[in-house]
């Protein structure tokens, strides 16, 4: 297929664009920079499967040629406040790209015949009051709090993906995407993985908000993409929850890339940080990605932290 990417060199999108390439497609990658790095897309240059349009998926799109594939994935995504980078501080950008930006791609993929793939996010669950999260919980979010501008933005951009797979018939697909770590990652990312590896990596002690035990469940970035590629190819159109289910409380994955480090720094508690109704647990019920996709995640979290500490290490500079 020749695939339009959206947010093609964000952390995800490159891993895709990488992805598909592999698998034999050609791939049309789209990004304005606001977020994503070129760096993320340099090994790409002079690939005959590969060419890149600059332009901000909020105003019209063309592509020429045929487009058998649209992934939408172009958005900020960190809700550091701290980030220049996180929604917080481009909170028009991030609506506008949730909201037009969908009705733009989904757009294309209407010319062209095309099918269409929604990058959602485990943040439509809010602070959730079911767990772990199935696919049918309707969630528990704050709509105007400053998390809304991310969380308003990709519901919203189900509901449009939806309506048009009901009133046009097209083809579409909804990725609801837990939380992910590997290379690529920004270091000034703000969200912790970037944070603690950072501070691990020059050998400082840890900064864990709160008691630790709020959870996470980390998914390593080649086992999402793998599932983000089957929900492509499958006939699946309800929203898939994609992420590991195994639930991580941020004390014991401070408490692993210490010991991952030989890092004797240990750590430090500062009061909790909570920005909005940042969720205090959250992990997928992925029994949906079993049965309809054959998907599970396959790589541990040690393998997939050794992995992100090596390219760590090498964008620091650090031994």
């Amino acid at each position: 297929m020749r695939i339009l990417i959206t947010g093609a060199a964000g952390f995800l999108g490159s891993h895709l664009c990488d992805r598909l390439i592999a698998d034999g497609h050609e791939v049309v990658g789209m990004d304005n920079f606001i977020t994503g790095s070129p760096d993320n897309l340099a090994h790409l240059a002079g690939n005959s499967h590969f060419e890149f349009i600059r332009h901000d998926v909020s105003n019209f799109i063309f592509v020429p040629g045929r487009v058998e594939a649209v992934m939408h994935f172009a958005s900020p995504a960190s809700p550091n406040p701290a980030s220049p980078f996180g929604y917080v501080n481009l909170p028009i950008q991030t609506m506008k790209a949730g909201a037009l930006g969908t009705h733009n791609t989904l757009g294309v993929a209407r010319a062209h015949g095309a099918r269409f793939l929604l990058a959602s996010t485990s943040e439509i669950y809010g602070d959730p009051l079911v767990h772990p999260q199935t696919e049918d919980y309707w969630g528990h979010v704050d709509p105007i709090g400053v998390r809304s501008v991310y969380d308003e933005a990709k519901r919203f951009a189900e509901a449009l993906t939806m309506a048009y797979h009901r009133f046009h018939g097209i083809d579409t697909r909804i990725v609801r995407i837990f939380n992910t770590y590997g290379p690529r990652m920004r270091l000034d990312d703000g969200r912790v993985v970037p944070n603690l590896l950072q501070q691990a990596l020059r050998g400082e002690p840890l900064t864990v908000y709160g008691d630790g035990m709020q959870t996470r469940s980390f998914c390593f970035v080649s086992d999402l993409v793998d599932g983000i590629v089957r929900l492509l190819l499958s006939d699946e159109h309800e929203p898939v929850n994609i992420g590991n289910p195994t639930e991580t409380s941020i004390l014991e994955f401070a408490e692993t890339i210490n010991r991952l480090l030989s890092s004797p720094a240990g750590v430090v508690f500062q009061p909790e940080n909570r920005l909005g109704s940042d969720p205090q647990r959250r992990r997928p019920d992925i029994s949906r990605a079993r049965q309809s996709l054959g998907w599970q995640p396959r790589v541990d979290l040690e393998k997939g932290l050794l992995e992100t500490i090596a390219y760590f290490r090498q964008k620091l500079g650090v031994n």
